[in-house]
């Protein structure tokens, strides 16, 4: 009768926990991990990185260049998110953008707009537009929370499903751990840090995002199209969790008409 009544109790709060739901796409998503506790945590782990790396600074032209695409992004996202009547999700956010001097691909976005291109990304990303198309990505993921969902279920999975309050304030080395990983500060674009459903999600997301911006949707192809010649992963679709190259860039080209009508409103503005 008691385990009857522990996972009545435990469904019931899971059911409530995911009437939140993810802006653009509306899907109904479940967060176990208070959005404050996440919010401190990158506060703690984006600071750390900084010093353990080589920040470029912003005397350089392309650190210049990564603030001024974050800060389009930032005032897109702001608009979108207050037009919606959403902005309480983003209220405490203190945007930061950062260049670090590293050969990876890569580039991620912690709770709190805290935001991290690496240089390895811009011979890929070749233009301002091309980057827009990566950070208003990786933005997506932090405002859809998909690093909440994720470290949600990496936690449940290694403590088996329990014991999350005790996880955060009693075993920091494998919430940090889970941490980086869910939000990608230990992976190159391309590995397994985010559901497919999360890709795509932050993949129309991002788009509305940076045509808000006032950046033109349609690089997006392109930027996808040289991703598919670094290497990337070779794993076939059914086998991972991130859609191929053909298939993403698919479906962009399908949402583009969409997001056209975001960056042609913007360049009314």
């Amino acid at each position: 009768m008691k385990a009857i009544k522990f996972i009545t109790h435990s469904l019931l709060v899971v059911t409530l926990i995911s009437c939140a739901k993810v802006p653009v796409t509306g899907r109904r998503q479940v967060k176990l991990l208070p959005s404050s506790t996440l919010m401190s945590m990158s506060l703690t782990n984006y600071q750390s990185f900084l010093n353990s790396n080589k920040v470029v600074p912003l005397t350089n032209d392309n650190a210049q260049m990564v603030r001024r695409v974050g800060i389009k992004i930032q005032e897109a996202v702001i608009k979108y998110m207050t037009d919606e009547h959403m902005y309480k999700q983003i209220a405490d956010y203190k945007w930061e953008f950062n260049l670090v001097d590293d050969n990876t691909v890569n580039a991620w976005c912690m709770p709190g707009g805290k935001v991290v291109v690496y240089t390895g990304l811009l011979p890929v990303s070749q233009t301002e537009a091309g980057l827009a198309v990566v950070m208003g990505h990786e933005i997506a993921h932090a405002i859809a929370r998909h690093g909440n969902e994720r470290m949600s279920q990496q936690l449940a999975v290694s403590l088996g499903g329990l014991g999350l309050g005790v996880a955060l304030a009693n075993k920091p080395d494998i919430t940090r751990n889970a941490f980086m990983a869910s939000y990608g500060a230990a992976s190159t674009l391309g590995t397994l840090k985010y559901s497919r459903l999360h890709e795509s999600e932050a993949d129309k997301m991002g788009l509305i995002f940076m045509a808000m911006a006032g950046y033109n949707p349609s690089e997006a192809t392109s930027f996808w199209t040289r991703m598919s010649k670094t290497g990337g992963s070779s794993v076939p679709e059914f086998m991972s969790t991130h859609p191929n190259h053909d298939t993403r860039i698919a479906d962009i080209e399908a949402l583009l008409p969409e997001a056209m009508n975001y960056y042609k409103a913007s360049k009314k503005q």
